[in-house]
């Protein structure tokens, strides 16, 4: 597994905590701060809804580099 870690043009990856995409790496190079901020509903095959739901994950506060699950939505 990577290390999330700021590439040298400031841009991130961030790892996903809990839920079904724990331990993948998400990249966000290009996402504003506010962006980054809101979190992103990712498509989940394996979850409460099934192919096609979505799983919820939000900035870890103080460690925006890990982002935690946040559930399940249709």
């Amino acid at each position: 597994m990577t290390t999330p870690t700021p590439t040298p043009a400031g841009l991130y990856v961030v790892e996903l905590v809990g839920g079904v995409l724990d331990g993948q790496v998400l990249d966000v190079t290009g996402w504003s701060e506010d962006e980054r901020a809101g979190g992103a509903l990712l498509i989940a095959e394996v979850g409460l809804y099934g192919p096609g739901g979505r799983a919820d994950y939000v900035q870890r506060p103080g460690d925006p580099a890990r982002w935690d699950w946040n559930g399940d939505v249709p």
